[in-house]
């Protein structure tokens, strides 16, 4: 796998006016990356599990893989074929389809791409995907969805939003503490300083560090981990961000949507669906 440390200091050096590139391409780049032979290492695994609140099991929970081939997706994220500048891009939603249960002692093969770029109206989205499979056979597939905001003609204005709907009943709430940025970085290789830095946070536009998205949709899962089925999809869409620290309810419905709302405004930060 790449090493992550190389590729953010890559894409930081492309965000420098003068040195960095200005120019992004319109089209996403046709090309595929791969890696075969990739093994779980089960004290990661244990640690993984405790970041974000999973049962120490040997088999992977479905946020893993994200985590074990996010080097790869990084890599392809820091070409300069890639439209969209890692520096400041926002993970807006993410699609898991678990097709069996993956076992510790399993070996995966992982290939991403990218398609699908298209208009924003504050800028433009791309997919991100990512496949894990054993011997040949697909297992795994995730599909991150990426915001990169631009400046776009006769726009740049908020739209008018009707009146937020009510916050679900809580089923739980969680004080989110700063060490959730820190632990998660340290676990998934994501070490973009707005989750783990008040600086990084500041020079990005927020007054403290924000939660990982993807530690927030783990957390969620492992709060269903004893009635998901085999094999499911789960979709979640990330609303706003979750300051560190903060308070957060989730909520659950039998239908299995689920939700995390800020526990004292009811703002959303994340909803999402298992089917």
């Amino acid at each position: 796998m790449p090493a992550p440390g190389a590729l953010y200091r890559r894409a930081l050096r492309d965000a420098v006016p003068v040195i960095g590139r200005s120019r992004r391409p319109d089209a996403p780049p046709e090309v595929e990356l791969a890696v075969a032979g990739v093994t779980v290492d089960r004290a990661h695994l244990a640690d993984y599990d405790r970041v974000c609140g999973f049962r120490l099991a040997d088999r992977l929970p479905a946020t893993y893989p994200h985590v074990l081939g996010f080097p790869l997706s990084l890599r392809l994220m820091t070409t300069p074929e890639f439209p969209i500048a890692l520096t400041g891009v926002v993970h807006v939603g993410n699609r898991i389809t678990v097709h069996r249960p993956i076992e510790a002692g399993e070996t995966l093969d992982f290939v991403t791409h990218a398609e699908h770029l298209r208009p924003h109206e504050r800028g433009r989205q791309v997919d991100v995907v990512l496949v894990g499979s054993v011997g040949g056979e697909e297992v795994w597939r995730g599909v991150s969805t990426y915001l990169g905001k631009e400046r776009t003609p006769g726009g740049g204005g908020r739209r008018e939003r009707g009146e937020r709907p009510p916050a679900p009943a809580a089923t739980a709430r969680w004080r989110v503490e700063p060490r959730v940025g820190t632990d998660y970085a340290r676990v998934s290789g994501d070490h973009n300083p707005i989750h783990t830095s008040r600086l990084g946070a500041r020079l990005l536009g927020f007054p403290r560090p924000i939660a990982h998205g993807m530690w927030s949709k783990a957390r969620c899962l492992a709060a269903l981990e004893s009635r998901l089925p085999e094999a499911y999809t789960v979709d979640v869409a990330f609303k706003l961000p979750v300051p560190l620290p903060g308070t957060v309810a989730f909520s659950a419905t039998p239908a299995w949507d689920f939700a995390l709302h800020d526990a004292r405004t009811g703002r959303p930060h994340l909803v999402g669906t298992v089917r």
